[in-house]
């Protein structure tokens, strides 16, 4: 299906969006991903597509009809697929209990109804806490390639590097549930997105730290190198702010994970 219209979103001139497709399988989806021709670009749940200014106009490819919506033990771990809503996460027994207040936080109810794990990760918000949620469960993303083979990566390794998505889909995000974990963080208001937010993880490997708003996706960091951060400032806070605000923030879960027994 092809049309040529520009659409607004979240107060944003979208791309001109000139095609729309919709493929039954990951196969089909790969090969207009890849073929010669207009620029294609995935589409999850539709929550943040494009919303930038416009550049060349887009064919989407919608995953909807694929699948890649169930959540599943595997072994010790938790597999998720990419296209599982963000409130079917909130919701389900098998997600860790940070990562459903998590989603909860993500956005409002509409929001999460529609929004997936997939397109949460490539979209790659600095803020998601979500996403920092992710790290902290030792994320890892399984992706399909150009061809139909798969590639497995670090969650961390593909945040850092946007050109692994070139070409590919992800299916599915991989954790680990075990241990138990905490979060802090510092708003405008309670309800705003934080500046700042901090979110670890204990196991009986240590401590594993994420922070957002310190970089240009969330990250993991050694807490003992919290205050070696060189943050981007902005509106909402300095440079030195924001590394103040991770130290305090960092000092904070660290204490509600020790006081766990």
């Amino acid at each position: 299906m092809r049309f040529g219209r520009r659409c607004r979103a979240a107060g944003m001139i979208m791309q001109a969006v000139v095609g729309y497709h919709r493929p039954e399988s990951l196969g089909e989806a790969l090969a207009l991903l890849n073929r010669e021709g207009p620029r294609s670009a995935v589409l999850g749940g539709g929550t943040s597509f494009n919303a930038e200014e416009p550049k060349e106009p887009v064919e989407v490819i919608d995953l909807q009809a694929i699948g890649l919506d169930g959540i599943r033990l595997n072994g010790p771990n938790v597999e998720i697929g990419a296209m599982v809503r963000l409130s079917d996460l909130a919701n389900n027994d098998c997600t860790p209990d940070l990562l459903k207040d998590l989603c909860r936080r993500e956005g409002p109810n509409t929001l999460r109804n529609a929004a997936t794990v997939g397109g949460t990760i490539a979209v790659r918000d600095p803020e998601s806490e979500l996403v920092a949620g992710f790290l902290v469960h030792q994320g890892q993303v399984t992706l399909t390639v150009p061809g139909g083979g798969t590639r497995t990566v670090g969650l961390d390794e593909l945040l850092a590097d946007r050109g692994m998505l070139q070409g590919s889909i992800i299916t599915k995000l991989q954790l680990d549930p075990g241990g138990y974990g905490a979060a802090a963080r510092t708003g405008r208001t309670p309800s705003d997105v934080s500046i700042v937010a901090a979110l670890a993880r204990k196991t009986t490997a240590g401590i594993t730290l994420a922070l957002t708003g310190v970089a240009s996706t969330p990250i993991l960091v050694p807490p003992a190198d919290v205050g070696a951060l060189h943050p981007p400032g902005d509106f909402r806070g300095s440079s030195d702010y924001r590394r103040h605000l991770a130290g305090i923030l960092t000092r904070r879960v660290i204490d509600q994970l020790e006081g766990q027994a």
